[in-house]
């Protein structure tokens, strides 16, 4: 009975307070918490449906039985409203749990918060999708493009690295060839009459050989 009586007492203040106040207000300009103000709403809620659904509505409803049994039509209305918040606190958990909507409206009270200390004004659709398209992907395409320039460079310059490698190497052998024909014509003009044979048309190999470090060779005969 205390409990219906209570019931009923919060029941006719709701029924007495201003249309859509709401039980708990915070100082002005104060940010409600998204989530504190979700389940504001659901007790507001909660609280104008038992309103709609007074006990002397039931009753009203029920004469017949409250005639007869006054004291369990009371218990079957305190038992009735009882469920039904239950009920409803229980499908609005169930709610936020699934949609993880404790953390998402956190989130959103964080980038609100953050939204404030910004000067500039927000990106906003212009209306033409072209240009809205442009100007979302240039800056993403100039960006590939730096990176493809700077592995273009990386390998224009390792390019070049391996090219002087190339060129320094094709002087070495031209160098070591003419160092061979010099020391073949000294040879030749150290022996008078000496015709160059089947031998001596290896010899300026042998000198580039010798010259590379490969072939160690003493005496021209043996070649």
């Amino acid at each position: 009975m205390a409990a219906a009586r209570s019931v009923n007492a919060e029941s006719g203040r709701e029924e007495k307070g201003p249309e859509g106040s709401c039980p708990e207000s915070g100082p002005p300009g104060a940010t409600i918490p998204r989530v504190k103000l979700l389940d504001t709403l659901v007790d507001t809620f909660l609280q104008k449906l038992v309103a709609a659904g007074s006990y002397q509505r039931f009753t009203d409803c029920y004469k017949h039985l409250y005639q007869l049994q006054p004291e369990m039509t009371q218990r079957i209305y305190d038992k009735l409203v009882t469920q039904l918040q239950t009920s409803v606190r229980e499908e609005i958990s169930e709610i936020k749990a699934e949609g993880n909507l404790e953390a998402v409206l956190s989130s959103l009270d964080k980038i609100v918060q953050e939204g404030k200390d910004r000067t500039e004004p927000a990106w906003r659709p212009s209306g033409i999708p072209e240009e809205d398209m442009r100007s979302a992907l240039v800056p993403y395409f100039v960006q590939q493009r730096d990176a493809l320039q700077r592995r273009v460079h990386r390998q224009e310059a390792e390019n070049r690295q391996l090219a002087e490698a190339v060129l320094a190497g094709r002087g070495r052998v031209q160098e070591l060839r003419r160092q061979g024909r010099a020391r073949q014509q000294a040879w030749q003009v150290s022996v008078p009459g000496m015709v160059p044979g089947p031998r001596d048309r290896l010899l300026p190999l042998g000198l580039v050989l010798r010259g590379c470090g490969v072939l160690h060779v003493t005496d021209p005969q043996e070649l």
